[in-house]
C-alpha cells in the first residue's frame, strides 16, 4: 500500500522520460558539429530549450493528460537547469535570481518561437529568432536549423499522443 502511496504519477514519469528524450537528443554531437550550435553553457540552454518548446508546441490543445505531461516535462526542464547551475558553482543565494533569469529567457523564447512557427511558409521569422538566440555572437547558420527544426517537427506529428503521454519520443536524426 505504501509503494502505491508514494509512486510518482503517470504523468511525471512520462515528462521526466520526455525530458530524458529531450537531452539525449540535444547532445547530439551533429547540432554542434554540423549546424554550429555554440558548444556552450548557453549554447546547450538555447538547444535543450528548442526542444522542449517544439514537445510542448506538440502536446498543446490534446486534453488534460496532455496537459499533465507538459507541465511535468517542463518541471523536469527546470529542475535539470536548476542541478546544471549548482554544478556550474553557482551558489544557493544566487540560483533563485539566475532561475527566474532563465525561466523569463525559455517564456521568450517560446512565445518567439510560436510566433515565428505561426507565420509558416515563411521561414525568415523563424530563421531570425534563432539568429537572435541560438547563434547570438557567432557565425549563423540559422537556415540549416531552420530545417532542422521543422525536420524535427514533422516527426513530433507522427508520434502518436499516446505514445508521447507514455514518455515515448521518436526525434530524427540531427
Amino acid at each position: 500500500m505504501l509503494k502505491s502511496l508514494f509512486k510518482p504519477k503517470p504523468a511525471r514519469t512520462a515528462g521526466r522520460a520526455l525530458y530524458a528524450r529531450v537531452v539525449e537528443q540535444a547532445r547530439s554531437p551533429a547540432l554542434y558539429r554540423d549546424l554550429g550550435a555554440p558548444d556552450t553553457p548557453e549554447g546547450r540552454f538555447e538547444i535543450y530549450s528548442l526542444h522542449v518548446v517544439l514537445l510542448l508546441e506538440r502536446l498543446r490543445g490534446h486534453g488534460a493528460a496532455a496537459t499533465e505531461v507538459s507541465q511535468a516535462l517542463f518541471d523536469a526542464y527546470v529542475s535539470h537547469l536548476d542541478d546544471a547551475l549548482r554544478e556550474l558553482g553557482v551558489g544557493d543565494m544566487v540560483v533563485g535570481k539566475k532561475m527566474r533569469k532563465l525561466g523569463e529567457a525559455f517564456y521568450g523564447r517560446g512565445k518567439n518561437y510560436q510566433q515565428a512557427l505561426d507565420l509558416l511558409p515563411d521561414r525568415a521569422p523563424l530563421e531570425a529568432v534563432m539568429g537572435r538566440t541560438v547563434y547570438a555572437g557567432v557565425a549563423d547558420r540559422s537556415a540549416e536549423l531552420a530545417d532542422y527544426v521543422l525536420a524535427q517537427r514533422e516527426a513530433l506529428a507522427a508520434n502518436r499522443l499516446e505514445d508521447l503521454l507514455a514518455g515515448k519520443v521518436d526525434w530524427r536524426a540531427a
